[in-house]
């Protein structure tokens, strides 16, 4: 054996003790089990996330540097890198929706540093803006009543053009994106009148899909997509209360 590759096996056993290490001591931290808006039936009988819950550990000092690493930040992976460090469950976080991301982020932020969470919104009434507080704890999830098949997906029949899609809620589909109407089709979309093929998929989206039916259609998805309720009642400047859907963004876990 050469020394490199003594080296090399050296080096992965060494890998692998500081593994079992971590493990050990992240399994000793006290721990919650957050329940998914999604309720799981968005992934299909084999995902350990069909089970609808995700079991979460507490944050540490050393988890704050996640969300402070800049390079992640910049990425747009802050947050993904966080849920791979927290999550006790084994799952992959690449298959959770963003929904249901959303809600285990909310969930460990209520965890590390509790549930004021504070925010600016308009007052519809008078156009002001202000500042108020949020209190996480009071969301709750959107009804989700869908049926799914083993796979995790759903069927949609448009009954004006006849059409039977089956569709999929999966990580990397956001019906608020900026992207374009086309790509958020292929993404959902996976099988249209018992074909599954991509280039009939494709063919389909591309020269049969109307826009009234795909309207009709993407009103449907929305409409029924799992997630989060964020509609809030919030005190006026006149001690009245209006209504207001507030944001949440990257600085969910700053002060």
């Amino acid at each position: 054996m050469s020394k490199m590759t003594t080296r090399i096996d050296k080096q992965s056993i060494i890998d692998q003790a500081k593994s079992r290490y971590d493990n050990e001591q992240k399994s000793k931290l006290p721990t919650e089990i957050v329940d998914l808006p999604s309720k799981g039936k968005v992934y299909a009988n084999s995902n350990p996330l069909s089970s609808g819950k995700v079991e979460v550990r507490y944050m540490t000092a050393y988890d704050e540097d996640i969300l402070t690493n800049m390079s992640y930040v910049r990425e747009g992976v802050m947050f993904d890198k966080l849920l791979e460090s927290i999550i006790m469950s084994k799952c992959n976080v690449n298959d959770i929706i963003s929904s249901d991301r959303d809600a285990i982020l909310i969930q460990s932020r209520i965890l590390a540093y509790g549930s004021d969470y504070p925010v600016k919104v308009t007052n519809p009434k008078t156009d002001a803006q202000l500042e108020r507080t949020v209190n996480l704890s009071k969301l709750k999830y959107k009804p989700f009543a869908l049926q799914a098949d083993e796979l995790g997906e759903f069927t949609y029949t448009d009954s004006e053009s006849s059409k039977d899609l089956t569709i999929k809620f999966s990580y990397d589909i956001n019906i608020n994106t900026d992207g374009g109407i086309y790509d958020l089709l292929k993404q959902c979309i996976r099988e249209v009148n018992g074909k599954r093929q991509t280039e009939e998929i494709d063919h389909f989206i591309r020269y049969q899909f109307l826009a009234r039916d795909s309207k009709r259609f993407r009103t449907y998805f929305a409409d029924n997509m799992p997630g989060m309720d964020y509609n809030y009642e919030f005190e006026g400047e006149d001690g009245g209360t209006f209504s207001a859907v507030f944001p949440i963004g990257i600085d969910l876990f700053w002060f």
